[in-house]
């Protein structure tokens, strides 16, 4: 067996992703949390074992989770332009349903449950559209992937508007979001940096598994492994270094934006994996690659970059280029809650060796969520508490060997177990102990919102028989060339 250090390369057994649901319809709970997690979750905290213990103290101490907290729904929820500029009223208010929601499946307290369903009917009840500037396509994906995340905890829930969810994510957020997957707000493909593409890919997956539309889930698979934009996986990390590591595109922006993006694709990854639909790895786990360069990058250590110039302008309007000449400065100091969820995969469900990956989520242990991380806009941009949600024992069963991919269509690239069960690495868990604006007129795209010891152990990697994956150093060049990217 190879095991990496750093970006060598290694191979290892793969834990399967979960079955899809039966019937054509998706498994529910199957956004962010399965059954399975949230049942680990319970159980963990009952037992007081660590780190899950401090993960719920940081959920419990947020000002968001507390019972009873209320709604301000809004007709029109405005980001960028417009009046009144109030889209905070509605991230403050999805982050309370989905802290609240969480905190219920995991103390059992009736109360935050009752919280969550009152925000979330308040809301699918009175909101009818978005507006703003370009910005309101990042609302709409953004607030669409949290709504549907939160309502997707209380969907069982006796009181809870399951039909006026649905009406609200298809009409409102959806909408919005497919719309920029297709034109980019008429500007060409290039203009918006990755985060633009990839919140747009995680309000249609969110949607498309939660009101059971299998078409949406198609589309986002398939934009993530080919789309045209710079969201899609070889076009956010284009190169893949000797090293093993591959840059992330919008390093050569700012650091904020590039922990944005691997949130998101994160995201994009966990609600496909708990469809049965394996993104995490596809493409020789190029998700993996950029997401250590830029875990090694924000812990202050050197990487490269390949100087990027991409067009920027309208289609049949006015035009422009920009050049990312290097990596942007990246303070150690700056923290998301992105890195549980995306090294707990790795280490634990896939059993791979991710250092600087294990590094910086030790580091930023325990994650917190909406509010913990300032007053403004970015600061709510992931869900977070990822130390509580995501934190896992070590697969039961890494070789589990994979059968070739699911039927045509969202399951493309699916894996399961060859009886069509779902991983018993997944069902062991619960048991186990341990860019600025253009210029005036030209007003297409705001930027939006303002080697250690550690898992290699205990993720406990061996050498096993069958379900290897190499991690070649392959494809060293630049993904599929798009128009305008190189000068």
């Amino acid at each position: 067996m190879l095991k990496a250090t750093g970006g060598e390369a290694t191979a290892v057994a793969l834990a399967a992703p979960p079955a899809e649901g039966a019937g054509g319809a998706f498994a529910h709970p199957g956004l962010l949390h399965t059954r399975t997690d949230l049942e680990r979750m319970a159980a963990k905290v009952k037992a007081g074992a660590a780190p899950y213990t401090a993960g719920f103290a940081r959920l419990t101490a947020n000002r968001h989770a507390q019972m009873g907290w209320r709604a301000n729904p809004q007709a029109t929820v405005y980001r960028g332009g417009g009046s009144p500029q109030n889209y905070a009223i509605l991230y403050n208010d999805i982050h309370a349903a989905y802290q609240n929601a969480l905190r219920y499946h995991v103390s059992g307290e009736k109360a935050h449950a009752d919280t969550a369903v009152a925000v979330l009917n308040a809301w699918s009840a009175k909101l009818t559209s978005i507006g703003g500037s370009a910005d309101r396509f990042l609302a709409a994906g953004l607030y669409g992937y949290q709504f549907a995340n939160a309502a997707e905890l209380v969907r069982d829930h006796a009181d809870f508007d399951l039909a006026g969810a649905k009406k609200v994510l298809l009409n409102v957020f959806s909408p919005l979001s497919e719309s920029f997957l297709s034109d980019h707000n008429g500007a060409v493909i290039t203009n918006y940096w990755p985060n633009w593409d990839l919140t747009a890919m995680a309000c249609v997956l969110a949607t498309g598994i939660f009101c059971d539309d299998r078409a949406r889930v198609e589309r986002v698979v398939e934009y993530f492994k080919s789309g045209a934009g710079l969201g899609a996986v070889r076009h956010a990390i284009p190169v893949v270094h000797d090293d093993g590591l591959a840059e992330w595109l919008e390093a050569g922006r700012d650091q904020g934006h590039t922990l944005l993006g691997v949130g998101l694709m994160g995201t994009v990854c966990e609600m496909a994996w708990n469809q049965g639909i394996d993104l995490y790895g596809y493409d020789d786990s190029r998700f993996l690659k950029g997401a250590q360069y830029v875990a090694k990058w924000s812990l202050g250590g050197g990487v490269p970059y390949t100087a990027n110039t991409r067009r920027k302008g309208a289609i049949g309007g006015w035009s422009g280029s920009e050049t990312a000449s290097g990596v942007a400065s990246a303070s150690p100091a700056m923290s998301r809650p992105v890195w549980a969820m995306i090294a707990n995969h790795y280490t634990k469900r896939r059993g791979l060796s991710a250092t600087y990956l294990t590094r910086i989520a030790a580091k930023a242990a325990p994650e917190g969520g909406g509010g913990d991380y300032g007053p403004n806009s970015g600061g709510y941009d992931q869900l977070g508490f990822g130390t509580l949600a995501y934190t896992r024992d070590r697969s039961a069963d890494p070789s589990a060997a994979p059968t070739p991919a699911a039927p045509e269509g969202a399951g493309a690239g699916a894996r399961t177990r060859a009886d069509g069960s779902p991983d018993p690495a997944e069902t062991a868990e619960t048991t186990g102990t341990s860019a600025s604006a253009p210029g005036s007129g030209k007003g297409l795209a705001a930027t939006g919102s303002e080697e250690v010891i550690g898992w290699s152990a205990a993720a406990g990697v061996t050498a096993v028989a069958g379900g290897l994956l190499l991690l070649r150093r392959r494809d060293r060049g630049r993904g599929p060339e798009q128009e305008g990217t190189r000068s």
